[in-house]
C-alpha cells in the first residue's frame, strides 16, 4: 500500500506511504523537534472530517494530516504533534500531562529490563532462591506495568519483568517460568524499584517444545490434501485501495496502532452505491488476568494501545495462512525512531465457498432449486509476544458482514502453587496458566443510506395469556430508542434474544420502514474485575458490550488516547458523558466482545484457535433478497445446473 497515486488524484483515506512518513520525519527534523532522544508512536493519518471526505473531489484536495506522538527519553516529556504534509509543516503541537498517560511501549522496553534485572542483587539472589545459578539461560521480558497506587512510579516510564529458563535456543521459555519473583523495573532510569516475591519457589521441567518430536510425537501420515482453485481468477478486484466483490466496495487501509482499517463500505444495488459502514476497526483490546497473588495480579495488556498491535502483523503464506486464489498488500508503518518499514503481505483477501445460499424442493411446482452462499475475506495476524490473534472480516452474497478474531499462540504461564488453586489452571505437573480473558473493541463508524441514523435495542417479549392471546402462543417484541449518549451504554442478553439496529433516518424501504442493519452480538462476559479496580478503571469500555457515541473525528479509542501507564482518564466513559443526542445523528458504535479463557490441557504446548466475533445483516435494508440473481453453480462433471433439475452432486452444505 505504500505506491500512492499522484497527489492531486489521491483519495484523502489513502494510507501513509513510505515516502510521506519519511517527509514527517524530515519536516520535524526541520523544525529542531527530533534529536537522538526523540521516540515516535502512533504515527497515523489524521482522517479529514466525514463531510469533507464524502464531499471531497480531485479538483478540490484536502490538506494532508499525519498525527503522532513524541516523546523526548531523557526528559520524558510528551507532545501530541500534527504535520501537515501539503504546508510542509507542523500544523499543531501540544504539551500533554504525563499523569494522563504515557507513550506506548517501545521495542526496547521489552529487552532492556533483562540487563536491568541481572544488575540488581535483589532480583538475581531472589532468582537464586528458586535454583537460576546461570543467567544467561534467563529471558527477562519487561511487560508493560498498569498503575497500581505506587507513588514512586509517578512520572516515570515503568514496566513489571517477569523472567523464564531458557534450556536451547529454540527451547519455549513458557515451558519454563521463574514465577514468585517480578521485578518493577524504571526503563528510563535504568533501575529496579523493588522486587516482589511470593512463596512459589520452583521452576516446571517439563518441554514445551511443540516442534521436537519428543513432545508432538510424530508427523501424522492420514491428512491427504485439499486443493482449492479458481481456475478462471478471482471475482473481486483491487484497484487504488478499493476492493470491490459482487455488489461490495471497501477501501483498505492500515495503521501501526489499529492494524487493519476499512473504509466507506458500500453495497451496489440496482444503480445506486448505498453506504453501510463508514470506517471498520478493532479499536482497542485488553487481555486481564484473574490471579490475584502479587507477582500476576498486574497482568492486564492493552495490545492496541500499549503495545501498537498493527507494527506486529505478520507476513502471511500461501499455504499456510492462506489457502486458495490470494491477493496479498502490503503495509506500511512507523517504527520508534520515525522511519517507515513495509510489512510483507500483511493483509490477505481471498473468497471462500460458504455451503448454502439459499434452497427450496417445490411439490407443487416441480422445481427443485440450490444457490450456494460464499464470501470475501480480508483479514491479518498479529504476534503480541506469546499470543497470535487473527482478525478476518467476512462480506457474504446477501449483504451480511462479520467480523471473527481468532486467538492462538501459547497462553501465558506461571508457576503452579499445587492443589486446586481456582486462579490457574495445571497444565504440566507444576506449570499453571493464570485465567484471563480477550476483550476486543470494534470501533463501528455507522452509515446506514448516509450519515444520519438511529439506534434501536430490540428484545423479543413473551405475552401473558390473556383476552387478545386466549391460547397463550403470543411473543412480539420490545424497541427501545437509544436516544442519547446516557441511554447509549448497554449489555448483550440472550435470554431476551437482544440486538441492536441501526436505522437510517433519511431513507426507507417499499414497505415505508426505515432501512436499518443490525448488530447480532454473542453473548458472553463482559470484564469480570471488579468495578472498583485498577483494570475496571482503565479498561471500562469493556465493561459493557455496547456503547453508542455521536461521530467526532478525534474520537478513535476506546480506552483513550494514550493508554500505557494511565490510570483511567479519557476513553469512552468521558465521551458518553457529554450526553449527546444520538436521535437521527451521525453514530459511532463501539462494541467490545470476547473470550473468558480458562485455559484446558488442551490449550499445551501451543493453543488451537479459540474464536470470538459479531455480525451484521441487513433488516428492511432491501426490498426483496438481493441474491435472486446469482446463478446455480455447475461443477466440472455436471451437465446441467447445480440441483436445477439435474444430480449434479453440489447440494451438500
Amino acid at each position: 500500500m505504500s505506491n500512492t497515486p499522484a497527489p492531486a488524484d489521491q483519495h484523502p483515506l489513502t494510507p501513509l506511504s513510505a515516502e510521506e512518513i519519511a517527509r514527517v520525519r524530515e519536516i520535524l527534523q526541520a523544525e529542531g523537534r527530533v534529536d537522538a532522544a526523540t521516540r515516535f508512536s502512533y504515527v497515523t493519518l489524521r482522517e479529514p472530517t466525514k463531510q469533507q471526505v464524502l464531499d471531497w473531489t480531485p479538483e478540490r484536495p484536502l490538506p494532508r494530516e499525519v498525527s503522532l506522538l513524541l516523546t523526548q527519553l531523557d526528559t520524558l516529556a510528551l507532545a501530541d504533534v500534527v504535520v501537515d504534509l501539503t504546508a510542509g509543516r507542523t500544523a499543531s503541537a501540544r504539551t500533554l500531562d504525563a499523569a494522563h498517560g504515557s507513550a506506548p511501549s517501545f521495542d526496547a522496553d521489552l529487552v532492556d529490563a533483562d540487563p536491568i534485572c541481572k544488575a540488581d542483587a535483589r532480583w538475581v539472589e531472589a532468582v537464586r532462591r528458586r535454583g537460576i545459578t546461570d543467567l544467561d539461560r534467563v529471558v527477562v521480558i519487561g511487560l508493560s506495568a498498569g498503575t497500581f497506587g505506587y507513588e514512586d512510579e509517578v512520572g516515570r516510564r515503568m514496566v513489571r519483568a517477569l523472567a523464564f529458563r531458557q534450556d536451547y535456543p529454540t527451547d519455549s521459555v513458557w515451558a519454563h517460568p521463574i514465577d514468585g519473583v517480578v521485578a518493577h523495573v524504571d526503563v528510563a532510569g535504568q533501575q529496579v524499584l523493588r522486587v516482589v516475591e511470593t512463596e512459589v519457589t520452583h521452576v516446571p521441567e517439563e518441554s514445551g517444545d511443540y516442534l521436537d518430536p519428543a513432545v508432538r510425537g510424530e508427523h501424522r501420515t492420514t491428512l491427504k490434501p485439499i486443493s482449492i482453485t479458481q481456475p478462471e481468477g478471482v471475482s473481486f478486484s483491487l484497484e487504488d485501495g478499493v476492493l470491490t466483490w459482487e455488489n461490495w466496495s471497501i477501501r483498505l487501509g492500515f495503521n501501526g496502532r489499529e492494524g487493519l482499517t476499512l473504509h466507506q463500505i458500500s453495497f451496489h444495488d440496482g444503480e445506486t452505491d448505498r453506504p453501510i459502514l463508514y470506517r471498520g476497526s478493532i479499536a482497542e483490546m485488553v487481555v486481564n488476568y484473574g490471579d490475584p497473588t502479587p507477582t500476576h495480579a498486574w497482568q492486564n495488556y492493552f495490545d492496541v494501545g500499549e503495545f501498537q498491535f498493527g507494527r506486529l502483523a505478520n507476513a502471511l503464506e500461501l499455504g499456510c495462512d492462506c489457502l486458495g486464489e490470494i491477493t496479498y498488500v502490503d503495509a506500511v508503518v512507523v517504527d520508534d525512531y520515525g522511519h517507515p518499514t513495509t510489512l510483507p503481505n500483511a493483509i490477505c483477501i481471498h473468497e471462500e465457498d460458504l455451503g448454502i445460499l439459499w434452497k427450496h424442493t417445490d411439490d407443487f411446482s416441480g422445481t427443485r432449486e440450490v444457490r450456494r452462499q460464499r464470501r470475501l475475506v480480508v483479514s491479518f495476524f498479529v504476534t503480541v509476544g506469546n499470543y497470535d490473534y487473527g482478525f478476518y472480516w467476512y462480506f457474504t452474497l446477501d449483504g451480511k458482514l462479520e467480523l471473527e478474531s481468532k486467538a492462538t499462540g501459547i497462553v501465558f504461564t506461571s508457576g503452579h502453587p499445587g492443589g486446586d488453586y481456582p486462579y490457574a489452571m495445571e497444565l504440566a505437573p507444576g506449570l499453571g496458566a493464570p485465567i484471563h480473558q480477550h476483550m476486543f473493541c470494534a470501533r463501528l463508524d455507522m452509515m446506514v443510506d448516509g450519515p444520519a441514523n438511529a439506534v434501536d435495542e430490540i428484545d423479543v417479549a413473551r405475552m401473558p395469556s390473556s383476552e387478545d392471546n386466549p391460547w397463550g402462543n403470543a411473543f412480539t417484541r420490545q424497541v427501545t430508542r437509544l436516544s442519547d449518549e446516557s441511554r447509549g451504554v448497554r449489555d448483550a442478553d440472550g435470554a431476551v434474544g437482544r440486538i441492536w439496529r441501526i436505522s437510517s433516518a433519511e431513507r426507507t424501504n417499499r414497505m415505508g420502514r426505515p432501512t436499518s442493519y443490525v448488530l447480532h452480538a454473542q453473548e458472553a462476559p463482559p470484564l469480570l474485575a471488579a468495578e472498583d479496580s485498577s483494570i475496571a478503571q482503565r479498561a471500562a469500555f469493556a465493561r459493557h458490550h455496547l456503547w453508542v457515541t455521536q461521530y467526532d473525528r478525534d474520537e478513535l479509542y476506546p480506552a483513550g488516547d494514550r493508554v500505557n501507564l494511565n490510570p483511567g482518564r479519557g476513553g469512552l466513559p468521558e465521551m458518553v458523558a457529554q450526553g449527546r443526542d444520538l436521535d437521527g445523528e451521525d453514530v459511532v458504535l463501539w462494541h467490545s466482545f470476547g473470550l473468558t479463557h480458562f485455559p484446558r490441557l488442551e490449550d499445551w504446548p501451543i493453543m488451537p484457535v479459540d474464536y470470538a466475533g459479531f455480525s451484521m445483516s441487513p433488516d428492511g435494508f432491501f426490498d426483496r433478497n438481493p441474491t435472486l440473481d446469482v446463478p446455480p453453480e455447475r461443477p466440472a462433471h455436471s451437465e446441467g445446473g447445480c440441483c436445477a433439475g439435474d444430480d449434479g452432486g453440489c447440494c451438500g452444505g
